[in-house]
């Protein structure tokens, strides 16, 4: 008989059920702690972790045996360098260990600077097709 397939979850709170549940709260309180800074961001499971979408991809977290992933793209991790001088990093990623407090009013930070970012690339990008229009 074949092995039993691991479903992979489709929405955040698939995601977040599959932890036991002091991770679950941990994990629903960053999700929490990004949604106030970023109300109009949509939700979405990509590279099979929790996404926050607004002008593309704006941040992702994930839960790991030790910490929580948060993942920023590298500029959140180079604007925010001193902040987190602390916590280990990645290019992209920061890893805040379960055993310490969670930055929340940092990830808050660090959401909002994305938000600008992604925004602006999109006002970047809005320009450019109109430039291009009237140019035919």
């Amino acid at each position: 008989m074949p092995a039993k397939e691991k479903k992979s979850p489709k929405t955040i709170d698939e995601y977040i059920q599959t932890f036991p549940i002091e991770v679950q709260s941990v994990l629903q309180e960053v999700r929490k702690s990004i949604r106030e800074v970023a109300p109009n961001a949509s939700e979405a499971i990509r590279y099979a972790i929790p996404t926050f979408i607004q002008n593309g991809n704006l941040v992702h977290f994930a839960a790991f045996r030790n910490h929580i992933g948060f993942y920023a793209l590298p500029s959140g991790n180079a604007k925010f360098q001193k902040e987190l001088a602390n916590y280990k990093m990645g290019k992209g990623s920061i890893q805040f260990p379960f055993d310490e407090p969670i930055p929340f009013a940092l990830i808050q930070k660090i959401v909002k600077f994305r938000i600008k970012e992604t925004s602006l690339k999109e006002k970047k990008k809005g320009t450019k097709k109109v430039k291009r229009r009237n140019n035919r």
